[in-house]
């Protein structure tokens, strides 16, 4: 790292104890920007990583509800609102038993950077709950959600912070998010949360969006060695939205995907997933992939174990941070890996990067690789603040055009920093720019 911004860092750590993913997201940026105070020493005089690296607001708020016994159950609600150079804060709400403030400021860092480089005017936001909707009743559910609104609406709003669902978060909690956010505010303020449903102000491809663009992103890695998904053995973490998407883009592009998980185990299918019963199982019936394996046929299904052991050509990690670690990304890497495509956030550790990036790979992080999902947030605004509503080819055709020029402003800054190639430089340094400059400009706020 710069020794100039080893102070900083040091600072940065010692302000926030015990939060070791935020450490995590900060380190992996900083260890990226030193050539860019090189060229822009006014950045430093400003102290713009310092205000960079500190929320413009932490929220913290407790959650009460009852369950369907009567009784009084009592959750921690989070939101932190990042930064908002570019726009009002924008950022998923996580409800997860892992979410604390460390992971939610790790999310809200990662986020100012993915936002600034969709090119679209939105700031960096973060938030959730360690509320497990996994097993509580819709009416449960519904609680939670009105009493974790009540708090939050007072926080956010279209043209100040604009939430959108995360893990645990999908279209029946936004839902009822939004149907409190109204009843509280007497305003049908369509901008305020995005992930909507399509009949009330939700904008097609939004639920295949981060699944799909970690795909076209990933494509246009392969493109650059003269290859594509087309005939790639592809195996993918995780069973949920993000995974079921990547995974039907992925074939659609002539890739066979041999395997995908859940917290359980992993399934290995070698004719490829059928996506048609992996949606069946986990998106309307709210099953596990052992069901998957027992209605299909003919599959392995390892309860617990890792799916990295499977070997592929492509590997797009999309379940959770920090799930694929040093060990992991060697023995893919035996295994004959060309490319990986983040379409969780921060699912390498720094050791699987070295690894990967050590091996001459393709490896597109997160925040560029992932952006496709707030990029069409951004685009469900658009169409808010209009009162439109888009085609789902029309809508596709902007994600697409997005994460392309994601994947160029990666690599030519890359490019332009003297090292061709190396996509975690060229995200980090293309979105700092951009919000380094828009800070720059703003004064001291």
């Amino acid at each position: 790292m710069d020794a100039r911004l080893e102070a900083i860092r040091d600072t940065v750590l010692a302000r926030n104890p015990g939060e070791a993913e935020f450490h995590q997201a900060v380190v992996e940026v900083f260890e990226s920007l030193g050539p860019v105070h090189d060229r822009h020493p006014e950045f430093l005089e400003a102290a713009i990583l310092e205000r960079l690296c500190e929320p413009e607001r932490q929220i913290i708020f407790r959650v009460p509800w009852t369950d369907d016994a009567g009784r009084v159950q009592i959750n921690r609600g989070f939101r932190v609102e990042f930064n908002s150079a570019l726009g009002p804060y924008k950022g998923g709400l996580r409800f997860h038993p892992s979410v604390y403030l460390g992971i939610v400021k790790f999310l809200g860092f990662e986020q100012i950077f993915k936002n600034a480089l969709t090119g679209m005017p939105i700031g960096g936001g973060k938030g959730g709950s360690d509320f497990d909707p996994r097993g509580r009743s819709d009416a449960e559910v519904m609680r939670f959600c009105q009493s974790f609104m009540t708090e939050l609406y007072r926080h956010i709003g279209e043209y100040t912070d604009v939430p959108a669902g995360d893990i645990g978060v999908g279209g029946r909690e936004i839902g009822y998010l939004f149907g409190q956010y109204k009843r509280i505010t007497n305003r049908y303020e369509s901008g305020v949360l995005t992930g909507k449903g399509i009949s009330w102000g939700g904008s097609l491809v939004r639920p295949e969006a981060t699944g799909f663009g970690t795909v076209i992103f990933t494509q246009e890695m392969l493109k650059t060695r003269g290859s594509s998904f087309d005939g790639q053995r592809v195996v993918v973490s995780g069973s949920g939205n993000v995974a079921i998407n990547a995974i039907a883009k992925a074939k659609s592009l002539g890739a066979t995907v041999v395997a995908c998980s859940d917290s359980s185990g992993y399934v290995v299918d070698e004719a490829g997933i059928d996506v048609a019963l992996l949606r069946e199982v986990k998106e309307v019936e709210r099953g596990r992939l052992k069901d998957y394996a027992e209605r299909r046929g003919g599959v392995a299904y390892v309860e617990g174990g890792s799916v990295w052991d499977v070997d592929a050509t492509v590997a797009l990690p999309c379940a959770t941070q920090n799930e694929l670690d040093g060990d992991a990304a060697a023995r893919l890497v035996r295994g004959g890996l060309l490319a990986v495509g983040e379409g969780a956030n921060m699912p390498s550790t720094r050791d699987a990067v070295a690894v990967f990036q050590d091996a001459g790979l393709l490896f597109g992080p997160g925040k560029a690789a992932n952006a496709g999902g707030v990029a069409t947030s951004a685009l469900e605004m658009q169409q808010n603040a209009s009162r439109d509503s888009w085609s789902f080819e029309h809508t596709e055709e902007r994600l697409t055009e997005i994460m392309v020029g994601i994947h160029h402003r990666c690599a030519s800054t890359a490019d332009e920093y003297g090292q061709p190639g190396n996509y975690v430089l060229g995200a980090n340094i293309g979105g700092f720019v951009k919000v380094a400059d828009a800070m720059l400009a703003q004064g001291l706020i």
